[in-house]
């Protein structure tokens, strides 16, 4: 159960209602999801979060799956139930395979695993592998 209201579009701000606009035209949808409804009792972070997800998730020098998987990815590591289903959902509507999403899994699995295990031992960088 939420902690806070999801707001309908009868009960958002008009400042929350100019983001969910903004939302439905820029996704061409209908629907605001859960997130953006409970982000609505604030508006300016609504706003602001928003125009981040706007800003970062469209098109660059990684394309829009790549980014889904990338922010699927750390949902999995962070435990957010509501992100693993929401962008298991948009990276499916963005072409994930099935046997790109197991592919995934096992990569973030041996991911988990061999972070553990390094961090366990304490094993130092190689000199070459130094980020400078």
């Amino acid at each position: 159960m939420a902690t806070v209201k999801l707001l309908s579009d009868a009960d958002a701000s008009p400042a929350a209602r100019a983001v969910f606009d903004d939302i439905r035209a820029t996704r061409n949808t209908d629907y605001i999801n859960n997130a953006w409804r409970a982000l609505a009792n604030d508006p300016v972070a609504l706003k602001r979060t928003w125009g981040k997800a706007k800003d970062v998730m469209a098109p660059g020098a990684l394309d829009v799956l790549t980014k889904e998987l990338i922010y699927l990815t750390v949902s999995i590591m962070n435990s957010c139930d509501y992100c693993i289903h929401s962008h298991t959902a948009f990276a499916r509507a963005k072409g994930m395979t099935q046997e790109q999403h197991n592919e995934l899994l096992r990569v973030i699995g041996l991911a988990t695993e061999l972070n553990r295990t390094m961090t366990a031992m304490a094993v130092p960088v190689d000199e070459r592998f130094q980020a400078r």
